[in-house]
């Protein structure tokens, strides 16, 4: 007998089901749900269509009700919400127009997504305030920046969306205010890393408020942003993005179990806690793939991937999701920051053990002109070097770097793992030691103790009187800025000089990015000194020195051009 399923949403989770099941089973009886008007549009593209980066509304449709009706046999319902589901009957109750009725099913799948978080603030439901999550948000932002043409906008959150708009705004041409209420833009990101982006951000010309949350919005014709601490920003318009929570009440009211994080529980073959009921995308914890600890993590991959694995199993193949990394990329104007596994922040949540190696490489080889560098942050196991999370942050080639870096994760690869990797090379794609092999040689050489290093956070930990900080770069560099105390030897002069340095204190070696430091560290141990080169070198220490203070004074703060990376190679 054939199989009645039922789909509660669309877009990439339930979309996606429907289209695999139909592939699976041509005689089942698939009927979709959407309680808007599109069941599957393209949700990362809607800044880029606001701006006009995508030009066609159309563009933004993955696919419509009529093509998929078509060609996949389902029944779709679109302007239709399921607001019961009747375990006891296995009946659903829809609510479409002026008419509610029951549907009955043999299996069904809740693929609800999430909603955006909405604060209790004060004034927060007025004119001029937004989200942006559906096709509805965006022809309402649209519309705004269209016929009003904005000039004064805050943004409200700096996670992936809230950085996202900010850049489209801007190429509006509005003047563009982003307020985070943590101190670091890109939760995902570590905030060394984040830096980098937060400079990127105010060297467009983007005023960024961090450390501060809004206390109410208030004003007459335009908006007063009114923060925590006092200060005042004036809006024409305000985006909303401070995050997205699951949508569970369907779930929550039919009495399915919701776990620990507040997203749908589901076991390994994404089964609720009903063995007829199927759960998927943003609404649903998932097991987090290195801290083996259930996680929400509402991203667009995933979903497509959980949507395949529930279709199987309804279809009657015995299929295993093997859980999320949280993989994720994302474009600030000229820049690129991307990451994937854990970071430190949730790293020591979890109380595991680890350790971290940054490198610097020219995105292709530096002698092939364009150039640009990345900067690779790894975090791996101290026993065997297993990796656990990687953070990239650069203009080109990042997005390569990162996927062969959450291809090793996903495997359980390890740093020695990554120096093996066989990667293509020609001068205009990469080095003949690409930048992840880079970032292996620099992980394993720590865990071989071919190099001990230290951080620079470490640094006021260790007394004084017991180090020298020795900088390894040339006269120029030395010039134009150093640690203060440093003492100064270039590399290509330490064989000759290696006398100045005292024998019965620590040294402590920087150069630029790290490897001139590495050079100089080998010299210095195999001349008996008890020596430590601090990974990353001077442009983590540089992006580690931007203190915030009053969150008003950030611009006067970081107001310098990017310096130029050079290859130290």
């Amino acid at each position: 007998m054939a199989k009645k399923v039922l789909i509660v949403g669309g877009v990439a989770g339930g979309a996606g089901v429907a289209a695999r099941l139909r592939r699976m089973d041509e005689d089942a009886q698939i009927i979709m749900f959407e309680r808007g008007e599109y069941i599957s549009f393209a949700n990362c593209g809607l800044p880029y269509y606001i701006s006009g980066v995508i030009n066609e509304r159309d563009k933004l449709l993955v696919q419509t009700k009529e093509a998929m009706a078509e060609r996949f046999n389902v029944d779709i319902r679109v302007n239709s919400e399921v607001t019961r589901i009747l375990r006891d009957s296995k009946e659903v109750e829809v609510a479409s127009g002026d008419k509610t009725y029951r549907e009955s099913y043999d299996y069904l799948v809740l693929s609800p997504g999430a909603a955006p978080v909405i604060p209790p603030i004060p004034g927060v439901d007025r004119e001029g305030i937004y989200t942006l999550r559906n096709m509805a948000d965006v022809d309402r932002i649209k519309d705004v920046v269209i016929e009003k043409k904005p000039e004064k906008v805050v943004v409200i959150g700096g996670g992936y969306v809230g950085v996202e708009m900010v850049e489209n705004l801007k190429h509006l041409g509005a003047d563009v205010t982003l307020v985070e209420a943590a101190k670091q833009v890109m939760g995902p990101l570590d905030i060394e890393l984040a830096r980098i982006v937060e400079k990127t951000l105010m060297n467009k010309g983007v005023k960024l408020i961090l450390k501060d949350a809004v206390a109410e919005f208030t004003g007459q014709d335009n908006i007063q942003v009114v923060l925590n601490s006092g200060h005042r920003v004036e809006a024409n318009m305000v985006l909303l993005a401070v995050g997205v929570k699951p949508e569970t009440k369907l779930a929550r009211e039919a009495g399915l179990a919701i776990g620990e994080k507040g997203g749908i529980r589901v076991d390994e073959y994404l089964r609720t806690s009903d063995p007829f009921i199927y759960a998927v995308g943003d609404a649903i914890e998932v097991k987090d793939i290195v801290n083996e600890r259930f996680a929400l993590i509402p991203l667009a991959g995933p979903a497509n991937k959980q949507a395949r694995v529930a279709a199987d199993n309804i279809a009657g193949r015995k299929v295993k999701y093997q859980g999320t990394q949280g993989t994720a990329i994302v474009k600030i104007f000229d820049l690129t920051a991307a990451a994937t596994g854990n970071n430190e922040k949730m790293l020591q949540a979890m109380g595991i053990p680890y350790l971290k190696s940054y490198t610097h490489s020219p995105s292709h080889a530096a002698y092939y002109p364009g150039a640009v560098p990345m900067v690779v942050k790894l975090l791996f196991a101290p026993e065997d070097g297993k990796l656990l999370g990687a953070q990239i942050v650069g203009k080109d080639g990042v997005d390569k770097r990162i996927d062969v870096l959450a291809t090793a994760i996903r495997l359980g690869l390890t740093v020695y793992d990554l120096e093996e990797l066989e990667l293509a090379y020609a001068p205009p794609y990469s080095s003949a030691k690409d930048p992840v092999n880079m970032a292996g040689f620099t992980a394993a050489n720590i865990l071989r103790g071919d190099m001990q290093i230290v951080h620079w956070e470490e640094l006021d930990n260790l007394p004084r009187d017991r180090y020298v900080l020795l900088d390894v770069r040339t006269d120029e560099e030395y010039a134009k800025g150093h640690v203060e105390d440093s003492v100064h030897i270039p590399v290509d002069s330490l064989r000759k000089r290696i006398n100045e340095l005292p024998r019965d204190k620590k040294i402590i070696i920087y150069c630029k990015i790290g490897l001139r430091g590495y050079i100089a560290y080998r010299i210095l141990v195999q001349k008996g000194f008890d020596a430590y080169n601090i990974s990353g070198g001077y442009d983590i220490y540089q992006a580690m020195q931007y203190k915030y203070g009053e969150s008003v004074n950030m611009n006067e703060q970081m107001t310098g051009k990017e310096e130029p990376t050079g290859c130290c190679r």
